[in-house]
């Protein structure tokens, strides 16, 4: 079960990243709270329509006000409320619509009851060598943030820790998936360390980023990349359509194990972690997860927070935004 936490640090990301919901969500809220405590219950439930008929409802005028196409996934019954989920850059996110189609908000909370205390992440393990998991969509913003996180620290603990990508899909389309099996398979036919180099220059060219999934656009870029890296582009290609398909395959099926369906998702010996986006903090992570800290641990790394997508720009705000 995932925290109320983590419910609210993953919703702040969302809104930091959808400009469309900041107009209205206070507005939003505040109509709920009043509508469900000040309102007779009559008035709510004398006209009371179809979940479809409230998700479309709401759909027509979301699109009204999004700044890119809104899409509905799927409506339902949730008690006092319908919930419908939307689909917006990307992104799958709740809204919510009281039964008589008249007032709507992005954010339902529940209370929290002082008998019952909320959830507590699990303690992770300590072991000699911890065993760490970055789990993404090889395209998704957010994915490629905490994987620039996780790049210095890579460079500093890779012989003192197990660290890996781990890839869980292709939510963006069949350009994210043949992205995957080639990272894949540069690790199988070269190393980690030739892995990272090509992350290190493939999340830093924003030209890619500029492609929108355009193969024929970005492939220019990434054969760049790969003769700088003296990566075989023919023996890599050729490894994707072969053992880079097993291998993915592999990766869905950890992340299924684990229950990760988003990215990106960060485990440490087993125990998924949350954590800010920035090599600090990841490092302390990992860190914490050694029977006997390293020296390594003790080297200094950038508090400053990834920026999500292509690019390495500074970010200017802290993010728990996922993709999935």
């Amino acid at each position: 079960m995932v925290s109320q936490e983590k419910q609210e640090k993953d919703f702040i990301g969302k809104v930091k990243n959808n400009p469309w919901m900041l107009a209205t969500i206070v507005l939003g809220i505040i109509t709920l709270v009043l509508v469900a405590f000040f309102m007779p219950k009559s008035t709510l439930v004398g006209n009371v329509i179809s979940d479809k008929e409230a998700g479309d409802k709401l759909l027509s005028y979301i699109n009204t006000i999004a700044d890119s196409p809104v899409d509905l996934v799927s409506t339902s019954d949730v008690g006092n409320l319908y919930e419908v989920k939307v689909s917006y850059q990307g992104q799958t996110m709740p809204l919510y619509i009281t039964k008589d189609g008249k007032y709507w908000t992005s954010v339902v909370q529940t209370f929290t009851s002082a008998q019952q205390p909320a959830e507590q992440p699990a303690a992770v393990p300590k072991t000699d060598k911890p065993v760490v998991e970055a789990f993404v969509f090889s395209y998704c913003p957010y994915g490629l943030q905490f994987e620039k996180a996780l790049l210095p620290v890579y460079k500093i603990l890779k012989n003192k820790a197990d660290i890996r990508i781990v890839f869980i899909g292709a939510m963006h389309g069949q350009y994210e998936e043949t992205e995957s099996l080639r990272q894949i398979c540069i690790q199988k036919l070269y190393s980690k360390d030739k892995l990272f180099d090509y992350l290190e220059k493939f999340m830093g060219e924003t030209k890619i980023g500029d492609c929108n999934g355009d193969e024929t656009c970005s492939q220019p870029y990434v054969d760049a990349i790969l003769a700088q890296l003296s990566i075989d582009k023919a023996k890599v290609t050729s490894c994707m359509s072969t053992d880079g398909k097993t291998l993915y395959q592999q990766d869905q099926a950890r992340a299924q194990q684990l229950g990760i369906s988003g990215s990106p998702g960060f485990v440490v010996n087993g125990v998924q972690v949350s954590v800010a986006r920035s090599p600090s903090a990841v490092k302390d992570a990992i860190c914490s997860a050694f029977n006997t800290a390293p020296s390594e641990c003790s080297q200094t790394v950038s508090a400053e927070q990834a920026s999500p997508s292509f690019g390495y720009a500074a970010s200017s705000s802290a993010s728990a935004a996922s993709c999935g």
